[in-house]
């Protein structure tokens, strides 16, 4: 089954502010002659009631409400419109100081009620010429053919790109903008590692992608395959089947999978961290582990529970070692029979050194300060294999273990192989963002191939700070592009970079200089949390963290499935 998605525009800024300063005109004047106001109070009225028109339009005129809603809103914002103007503004302007208390309110109260009036007739106007106006625009959309641009990806650099464009149609952009995802959330991929430890919620660290636009469509589904031929993306969407999606210019966001490099078991037996579901995973077979290495009574099967590998040293692997650290010895009080015995925790790294994105001196810090705690390192070497009962390295060393974390590799999504001939590795573009040997095709992040210009030759790194910049720049150079204007190089220094090494320390360069320990440890969070999409979800995870200083952390096991012992080997005990 083929079909067809297009996208509906909204409101332009502009209409909405038009529509927004007639119905406050015309709630103006609707109060004003009820109460049968004197003609030289007609004047400041109305302007008043224009600005507060404008306003109300400009903030909620985009937004699809019903006519209740709509006078809701209205009454509230001519609350809030008496609280800013009657107690706060106008007192001010006459050289007092407000108290906001219940005395001096009581004689505005008149006024309390004019500007309620004024909001729920307003909000009522507006409710009729934002749906006439947006009748409009659609029929007049469904007249003229527009270019139809389609966001693949709901990671960084495609929501960056998506909220971009979002903005452009908001401004009077001429596109239809569709975003397909095979989440309907954005994952804020840096703090995974603390939902596998079990600080945050993984709740916390996702957003809706729907929320976040107002104007461009979304679409739940897999790209199975781009016909760059034909222009058209053919979309898994599921119970609906395949879809076909045409498209004009298309951005490229698919971000990369877990690279396993064909290694015998590991892709069986190792978990990643690439998804709420890799974080929920890893949190409950450690938990796991514990539960059965506290009932278990061989010695050397326990050790094997109690034992942790974790390979790659970059960012990801570093903090994830010392995120399950910090979770193994902060609930190990709840086990008894474990008390005397101290987990093992390994990370094999194929570098001579830990963190290569960094300095030597922050690596070397990084290194020093958990290897004082007990964790091994092994430089220099590769995971070679796994099974369920231990990992084998590359210097020849067997660790008896139940828990490998890959960290160590990752391959662009395999949906770039269905695009071109026998293509392998991300696309190649240009400093534009444009692929060098497609029409029509765009790409940003871990997908994508983009020269640094400031060092000849390299790339720039597939990390979320670039994912970001990259999806807004891809979105000004794709509308520029669609309105006959031309692209513009994609240039951006980075800001810095921060590693997170549990017990309240961490290391990183900011701005160009070194920073470590609790200093390093404060601007880590600060950093992250000012970056986490929407004001709910900084208050949910800083809420967490709270929690997480003051409260073990929890143990309960969300997944009946969790184990850390094939069955077979757990019927050897029972």
């Amino acid at each position: 089954m083929a079909s067809t998605v297009t996208a509906q525009g909204g409101l332009t800024l502009t209409s909405r502010l038009l529509a927004g300063a007639l119905s406050g005109l015309a709630g103006g004047v609707a109060v004003a002659a009820s109460a049968a106001a004197p003609a030289s109070q007609w004047l400041p009225w109305m302007v008043h009631a224009t600005l507060f028109g404008v306003l109300l339009g400009a903030f909620t005129g985009g937004h699809r409400q019903s006519l209740g809603s709509s006078f809701a809103v209205g009454v509230l914002a001519g609350l809030l419109d008496w609280i800013g103007w009657q107690l706060t503004l106008s007192v001010l302007l006459a050289g007092t100081v407000p108290t906001w208390a219940l005395a001096d309110a009581a004689p505005a109260f008149d006024d309390l009620i004019r500007t309620a009036l004024l909001g729920a007739a307003a909000g009522t106007v507006l409710y009729g010429l934002s749906g006439l106006l947006r009748r409009r625009s659609e029929a007049t959309e469904s007249i003229e053919p527009r270019p139809h641009i389609v966001v693949v990806g709901g990671g960084f650099g495609g929501i960056g790109a998506a909220q971009r464009l979002d903005t452009l149609l908001a401004r009077g952009l001429k596109a239809d903008v569709t975003v397909v995802s095979q989440s309907n959330f954005l994952l804020f991929t840096p703090l995974l590692v603390e939902v596998a430890a079990s600080a945050l919620e993984g709740r916390h660290v996702s957003a809706p992608v729907r929320a976040a636009l107002r104007h461009a469509s979304f679409l739940h589904g897999r790209v199975e395959s781009v016909d760059t031929a034909d222009r058209v993306l053919y979309v898994a969407a599921g119970a609906q089947g395949r879809q076909r999606v045409p498209y004009d210019e298309v951005i490229l966001a698919v971000g990369g999978v877990a690279h396993f490099f064909d290694l015998p078991g590991v892709a069986e037996h190792a978990i990643a961290m690439k998804s709420i579901d890799d974080a929920n995973r890893m949190r409950n077979h450690v938990l796991a582990a514990l539960e059965q290495a506290d009932l278990e009574p061989d010695p050397d099967e326990q050790h094997r529970l109690l034992t942790f590998v974790v390979a790659g040293g970059g960012f990801a692997g570093t903090e994830l070692i010392a995120e399950l650290f910090d979770l193994v010895h902060d609930v190990l009080h709840h086990y008894p029979r474990l008390h005397d015995l101290c987990p093992r925790f390994v990370l094999a790294h194929s570098g001579d050194r830990l963190l290569p994105e960094l300095p030597a001196e922050l690596g070397d810090y990084a290194q020093q300060t958990l290897g004082r705690r007990g964790i091994e390192f092994r430089l220099g070497v590769r995971v070679t294999a796994a099974s369920a009962a231990s990992v084998c390295l590359s210097d020849g060393e067997v660790i008896p273990t139940r828990t490998l974390a890959w960290t160590a590799g990752n391959r662009p999504n395999p949906l770039l192989e269905n695009i071109g001939n026998g293509r392998t590795g991300p696309l190649a573009v240009d400093d534009c963002l444009r692929a060098t040997d497609l029409d029509g095709v765009w790409a940003v992040g871990d997908c994508a191939r983009i020269p640094d210009p400031g060092q000849p030759g390299s790339f720039y790194p597939p990390t979320a700070q670039h994912a970001i910049r990259e999806g807004k720049a891809v979105a000004d150079n794709v509308a520029a592009v669609v309105t006959g204007r031309p692209p513009k190089p994609f240039r951006f220094g980075g800001l810095g970079v921060l590693v997170s090494l549990g017990h309240r320390r961490a290391a990183g360069l900011v701005a160009g200089r070194q920073v470590s320990g609790l200093l390093g440890w404060i601007l880590w969070r600060a950093v992250y949390l000012s970056k986490l999409p929407g004001a709910e979800k900084r208050l949910r995870v800083l809420a967490d963290w709270l929690l997480d200083s003051a409260f073990p952390r929890d143990i309960a096991l969300t997944s009946s499935g969790a184990t850390a012992v094939p069955a077979s080997e757990k019927e050897r005990h029972v």
